[in-house]
């Protein structure tokens, strides 16, 4: 559920016309809902509450600092593939010894910036990584906290470039390699073995496959206790999927009744990391109508949002409803609803029935909340847009809308070239 919704046929956000907002922060903008963000984390956090458990939201899925700053006031941690990502954390205030360092290509710099904020530990990704770590920690005199990413080898049945956990992938470690990662790590003066990590992918909206890798993880778990090796977290990652259309994602209840039999006798932490089951449908991304033009029997509707703006669509032909904010009764007509930027690719939908709108009018893409704002770009030298959040009915700007200026921080043009 979110808190988007009509009344005499105007769109709101919570208890604010869309309208109003787009009236002060000009378009494109991306708009939040704090009922709907704090009511997804609660209903993540309550499904876990018969297993100890500690929340890391996935911070690439939206990773401004008031929507961090939500999620730390109610206790989550926060997984990072990134030093910035570290550093955006904590100033919003979440814990360091609440954050969990992923990603497959982890600098030397980042590392020594996360042990100097002392975060929780670093998922391992590779035997490289791992004689990198040991390396540098004999170096600067500091055990490293760290946890074994396994690769399960399970098909989440999602996209391909969102699945993660299958052996052809380039993330995580295979079980056989882990075995032998984890007696090594045992031994080692230079590390401090936490736990264990996986990851499969993201939107996934069948339960199986989060069944199948937790059964993987808990035989290695077994087979490390029985080994003697102390695993006080279990991370399973994240990756629970949200309604774009006519998916029917599992209830997190669902999904942590599936675990709670299954992790019986298991006597360690389970950290969950939700990106876009929290923020996904809580985000919308208002755009105005720019033209209307017909070719080669096509109907295009021409708007001034852009694939830098939430490229979804354009990179997985993702699939987004798009809502007028103001709906009325009128005909309807099947068009291509497209952007500013020069690629064919620079789409929101393709062959979509909706109402037969004009320049001027607010259409709102829904279900933009994750990997939204996070993934865009200057691409076009096209500015950023603002970030709105609304609680009840007012409104802050989170981030404003970029200008040309920011476009160009950092560029410096050699003297020679002003001759």
């Amino acid at each position: 559920m979110h808190h988007f919704h009509y009344r005499n046929g105007t769109l709101y956000a919570e208890d604010l016309p869309v309208e109003e907002i787009a009236q002060k922060v000009g378009t494109p903008f991306y708009l939040y809902s704090y009922r709907t963000l704090t009511r997804h984390y609660k209903v993540f956090d309550e499904a876990l509450s018969d297993l100890k458990h500690l929340i890391c939201y996935s911070v690439k899925a939206n990773s401004n600092l008031a929507i961090l700053r939500i999620f730390a006031k109610h206790g989550a941690g926060a997984d990072v593939v990134s030093g910035g990502e570290i550093f955006r954390a904590k100033k919003a205030g979440i814990e360091s010894k609440k954050i969990v360092f992923s990603g497959v290509g982890k600098t030397e710099e980042e590392i020594l910036y996360g042990l100097r904020e002392g975060i929780l530990m670093f998922n391992v990704e590779s035997r490289d990584e791992f004689q990198f770590l040991k390396s540098l920690a004999s170096k600067i005199g500091k055990k490293v906290p760290i946890s074994f990413r396994v690769n399960p080898d399970i098909d989440p049945h999602t996209h391909p470039y969102i699945s993660t956990g299958l052996k052809t992938s380039k993330f995580g470690i295979e079980v056989e390699e882990a075995l032998n990662l984890y007696s090594e790590a045992k031994e080692s003066k230079q590390v401090q073995l936490l736990g264990i990590s996986c990851h499969i992918g993201s939107q996934i909206t069948e339960i199986g496959p989060f069944i199948e890798a937790f059964e993987k993880i808990k035989e290695l778990y077994e087979i490390l206790t029985q080994k003697g090796c102390e695993i006080p977290y279990v991370d399973l990652g994240g990756g629970l999927g949200i309604t774009y259309k006519d998916e029917l994602p599992p209830h997190p209840r669902e999904y942590s009744r599936s675990l709670i039999e299954r992790a019986k006798g298991m006597d360690c932490t389970f950290i969950f990391e939700p990106g876009r089951v929290l923020v996904g449908n809580a985000g919308i991304l208002v755009t105005k109508v720019l033209y209307r033009k017909r070719n080669g029997g096509r109907e295009f509707v021409i708007v001034d949002a852009g694939m830098n703006d939430l490229i979804r669509p354009s990179l997985y032909r993702a699939y987004h409803e798009i809502w007028p904010v103001r709906c009325e009764e009128r005909p309807i007509i099947k068009a291509n609803i497209v952007g500013p930027v020069c690629e064919t690719t620079d789409f929101f939908a393709q062959e979509r029935e909706i109402q037969d709108v004009k320049p001027g009018e607010l259409l709102a893409i829904m279900g933009a909340g994750a990997y939204g704002f996070s993934m865009s770009s200057n691409y076009n030298s096209r500015v950023r847009a603002a970030e709105v959040l609304v609680k009840d009915d007012q409104m802050w700007i989170i981030r404003k809308r970029e200008t040309y200026e920011d476009l160009i921080r950092g560029e410096s043009i050699p003297e020679f070239l002003n001759d």
